[in-house]
């Protein structure tokens, strides 16, 4: 039997601890019932907190705890006492929940989190966060120099704060050794089902997410972060040029005439735009098309085409290519996820 221990703190995302735990409690168990065969749990799940205290969520759920972190501790001691226990590997799982509350303060909280996370790693434990909770697991340590993935929401932030960590927010899901990290706050169950796979086999995975009405194998965040181009910032030359583009986004930007019409050479024109807003002019137009687009397939009923025309786009294939590198979806994948249902 696999252990796996959700590590519950106040103000987590009540969700992506008893979601996380009924996944892995019916794994195995409700997809038997529906084909009415005999089931059978592959998962010991315990929910754990701090000296085995109610985890006051987010949302002001409490929820009960099984054990504490305590209790963690001693297994993880008998398992390195043991000679004939399975080294690391997936007979013990330790899974943080999001951070639903102020970063910083889930940060100054949660040190005993934290310390249990340092001897896990050092036991060769898989460890795994979901979205923001991985902020826990690199504030341990056991993220440095490893790739790693989070909530796009704050790649500045981690970024910022552990510039050791190659993050890849882009990705739905990261594996590095032992440690996976899940990006979002739902993320929850594409952690869930990959620990799964990984753990058991691939059909009960399958099979999990059949009985759950899941849609497997999402790989990326691309196409549901927005697309923060629009930073604030007080360049008056950039804000002339951009409510230009906000006014008509068809329109052709040649470097070279915007910088004759407003005094500036070439170079200091791109220079600017990068100060103000990360990118250059074309690159700043292509994000506002590619926005316009998105919410175009997910207000109206124009086809891809037509969409592609009013965005200022006239090559069918070079569109659609731009738009999956952006998103991570075709448009007409992203129309299907992302279009008003009525």
């Amino acid at each position: 039997m696999i252990n796996i221990y959700i590590l519950g703190f106040d103000q987590a995302l009540a969700s992506a601890i008893t979601g996380v735990i009924d996944l892995f409690a019916l794994a195995g168990v409700t997809w038997n019932r529906i084909q009415q065969q005999e089931t059978a749990s592959a998962f010991n799940v315990r929910l754990a907190s701090e000296q085995g205290r109610n985890i006051h969520c987010i949302n002001s759920l409490q929820l009960a705890s099984h054990c504490s972190f305590s209790d963690i501790e001693a297994q993880l001691k008998s398992s390195l006492k043991d000679q004939y226990a399975t080294p690391g590997g997936h007979s013990n799982i330790l899974i943080v929940p999001t951070i639903g509350g102020p970063i910083q303060q889930a940060l100054d909280n949660n040190n005993e989190l934290i310390q249990l996370l340092r001897k896990a790693d050092q036991a060769g434990w898989t460890i795994a966060g979901n979205c923001t909770g991985n902020f826990l697991l690199a504030q341990a340590g056991i993220l440095d120099n490893k790739t790693a993935t989070t909530h796009w929401g704050f790649e500045t932030e981690f970024k910022q704060r552990y510039p050791q960590i190659n993050l890849q927010a882009e990705q739905l899901i990261t594996r590095d050794e032992n440690i996976f990290c899940a990006g979002g706050g739902i993320a929850w169950f594409d952690l869930g089902l990959h620990i799964i796979e990984r753990s058991v086999d691939f059909e009960t995975a399958m099979q999990t997410a059949k009985a759950f009405v899941i849609d497997y194998r999402r790989d990326s965040q691309l196409s549901y972060s927005l697309m923060r181009i629009a930073k604030p910032h007080q360049d008056e030359l950039v804000h002339k040029i951009q409510e230009m583009i906000e006014q008509d986004c068809t329109i052709s930007l040649s470097i070279d005439e915007l910088a004759i019409q407003n005094n500036v050479s070439q170079r200091t024109l791109i220079r600017r735009f990068n100060n103000a807003l990360g990118v250059p002019p074309n690159t700043y137009l292509q994000s506002v098309r590619i926005e316009r687009a998105r919410k175009m397939l997910e207000e109206s009923d124009y086809n891809v085409d037509t969409v592609m025309n009013k965005v200022g786009y006239e090559d069918s294939s070079s569109f659609r290519r731009l738009f999956k590198k952006k998103t991570g979806v075709t448009p007409t994948e992203y129309r299907t996820r992302f279009s008003r249902r009525l």
